[in-house]
């Protein structure tokens, strides 16, 4: 909203997970940076664990959603577990 940022640095020493991932992103793109924003629903508190993210996956239109070492994709999961966010929470 105001183009600020906070930076934050990656060690390989400290996170190699993630320090794998943005090597693997630069080799992709030429881009050794990736942006970072809160993964939430507006008006719903910030995700804090693996059933948050997962409620919060089925709820929007992400596609796919990344934990650990395992990838799930919208297309294969349980539509039961579909929530629908949209008239949940006023737009502004």
């Amino acid at each position: 909203m105001d183009y600020s940022a906070r930076i934050q640095t990656v060690h390989k020493e400290t996170n190699p997970k993630y320090y794998k991932l943005l090597e693997e992103f630069k080799k992709i793109t030429g881009c050794p940076i990736l942006v970072n924003t809160s993964f939430n629903v507006r008006g719903e508190p910030i995700v804090c664990s693996i059933e948050d993210a997962f409620n919060c996956f089925m709820g929007t239109n992400l596609d796919i959603l990344v934990i650990e070492n395992f990838i799930l994709f919208k297309e294969d999961q349980n539509k039961s577990f579909s929530t629908d966010y949209k008239n949940k929470f006023e737009l502004d």
